[in-house]
């Protein structure tokens, strides 16, 4: 792909401090609108909860006069979404990388569109397991599209000042996306037909068409382009993402920053073919700390851990919880509380993140996150939930509705550590730490992971929990504390400091720091002029011919 007249030559900065344009608001908002990606997730792993609650679909499933779906039905329903994500999020890696950024984002939302029209045709005439299991498998491809790709994108898009804030943005509409679920639940929860699961499923429909309709508008990653070995494309989108004209020298340095970098790490990830670009995202050793090896196990370790704080055992199992504790009246309100505490707590961090750094506030999330989590396990096993009685109507009730409450104003506090650092914070980083020529299939990886451990825990759960099975009532936050103390753990050993940095200088800071150190490094030099890749105040022309022909085989 040539690069075209216009691009013959690019002026570079000397100042680390310059090599972006100044932050506008038009900027800023066009950044911001990819994160809109995390309604999807969020709405998708709200409303089912919601749904498998509602007697009208319970006897669409198991057959008339059936109270609640078995708990294999509940792990089936509630997990098989995960399940496509998983694959999605690794297919997506592939087409991202053919196809380009954003339009991988739109494929996926015609695939989720699909799955939900077959969600919708769950009814009394059908096979409702099947249906809702088959098109919840089909959205989660699509979702497993969106997660990847939206983090991947717009880790490449955002201005490195505010990158940490946008990308937390989509942890927000994630929370979004859980408050509109359980309104939506909550208003159709007293239906008696068809409507009380059809409405919210119906409702996707609405995410999919704002967010496919919206990226038409938005240009593709400048990075990409850059990869591809088109940087007249790349100048272009990175021209109208930072509202700039067309020769500011903002521009033409951060193209250049780009373009240096790619060429960089070509040379240490020479292009391959399909099997050996996945390859490449597993070599080097656990000793380097700046392997691809060692990124990866990072990537999907974060991931890993963000579930295993627990945080989707309240938002996909708190109204049946609740429910079987008799001592809630109001299971629905209880969980759309829980919801609101998300929701109001995430944009803390925005400021946070880029404020203290993505490194600190998981490290004193994890802190907050595991105090919580124990607190609410020995209440309950003590005075709480796991002490019940029998009422006049011969129904189980906890007998200290009391510590019941100091439970759950607990839970409520564990929602808000986690809402305003591992929700966000474990996104903003795995968006950060890989470098180009792997960094499609190193966040690929990292969300699948996600995914994988977020399938695992809905197919373990209702085992864990269920009345007819494990029935671990409050002791179950004892599992969730240990996870969290392993994650607290696990951030001050080797979750690197990545703020305030380019994406090719988190890649410099990475080769030339260690987890605990990274806090204190800074950059001294453009990677431009590290890499003796200028002259005059230009890029090197023959760099820039040497990304334009490799780009061509990618």
């Amino acid at each position: 792909m040539p690069g075209g007249d216009g691009i013959r030559s690019l002026s570079t900065a000397t100042d680390v401090h310059h090599i972006e344009a100044p932050v506008t608001w038009k900027a800023y908002l066009i950044c911001a609108f990819a994160s809109f990606g995390g309604i999807f997730f969020g709405y998708d792993s709200g409303y089912i909860n919601g749904v498998n609650g509602s007697l009208n679909f319970v006897q669409q499933v198991e057959g008339s006069g059936a109270e609640a779906l078995t708990s294999s039905h509940t792990s089936l329903i509630t997990s098989i979404l995960s399940a496509g994500t998983f694959f999605g999020a690794l297919l997506g890696a592939d087409v991202a990388e053919t196809i380009g950024r954003k339009w991988t984002v739109i494929m996926g939302c015609g695939i989720y569109m699909v799955g939900v029209v077959i969600q919708m045709i769950t009814g009394p005439t059908v096979d409702a397991l099947g249906c809702i299991v088959a098109g919840r498998l089909i959205a989660g491809i699509g979702v497993g599209f969106e997660s990847a790709i939206v983090i991947l994108y717009m880790s490449e898009i955002c201005p490195k000042k505010v990158r940490g804030a946008l990308v937390a943005g989509y942890q927000f509409c994630i929370t979004i996306g859980l408050l509109l679920a359980s309104c939506v639940v909550y208003a159709t929860q007293n239906r008696t037909d068809t409507g009380s699961y059809r409405i919210p499923i119906a409702i996707q429909f609405a995410w999919a068409i704002i967010l496919a309709g919206g990226l038409m508008f938005l240009p593709d990653s400048p990075r990409y382009f850059v990869k591809r070995g088109n940087i007249e494309a790349a100048r272009k989108a990175l021209q109208r993402l930072r509202g700039q004209p067309a020769d500011s020298e903002y521009v033409q340095a951060e193209v250049a920053e780009i373009v240096a970098n790619e060429e960089y790490e070509r040379q240490l990830i020479p292009a391959t073919n399909w099997f050996g670009s996945w390859a490449n995202c597993f070599k080097g050793g656990l000793g380097h700390q700046k392997s691809n090896l060692r990124r990866t196990i990072l990537g999907t370790s974060l991931q890993m851990m963000q579930q295993w704080t627990g945080v989707n055992f309240i938002f996909y199992y708190s109204t049946p919880f609740l429910q079987s504790t008799g001592a809630i009246d109001d299971p629905f309100l209880i969980s759309l509380i829980f919801t609101l505490v998300n929701v109001c707590s995430t944009p803390i961090s925005f400021w946070t993140v880029e404020k203290f750094g993505r490194r600190t506030i998981l490290f004193w999330g994890a802190l907050g996150m595991l105090i919580c989590q124990f607190l609410v396990a020995i209440i309950g096993v003590t005075v709480g939930f796991n002490k019940l009685t029998t009422n006049a109507a011969g129904e189980n009730i906890a007998r200290n509705i009391s510590a019941v409450n100091a439970q759950i104003a607990f839970i409520a506090i564990f929602i808000f550590f986690f809402a305003s650092t591992w929700g966000p914070g474990a996104w903003v980083v795995i968006g950060e730490i890989f470098p180009l020529p792997i960094r499609a299939r190193g966040v690929g990886l990292s969300t699948a992971s996600n995914w994988l451990w977020n399938t695992i825990i809905a197919v373990i759960t209702p085992y864990m929990v269920g009345e007819d099975q494990g029935n671990l009532r409050s002791s179950v936050f004892f599992v969730w504390g240990v996870l969290c103390t392993c994650a607290f753990v696990y951030t001050y050993f080797l979750v690197p400091e990545t703020k305030g940095l380019s994406l090719e200088q988190v890649d410099k800071m990475m080769e030339e720091s260690t987890p605990r150190t990274s806090p204190k490094w800074r950059p001294t030099k453009t990677f431009v002029e590290a890499m003796g890749k200028t002259a005059d105040g230009k890029l090197d022309t023959g760099v820039l011919a040497d990304v334009e022909r490799k780009g061509s085989i990618y």
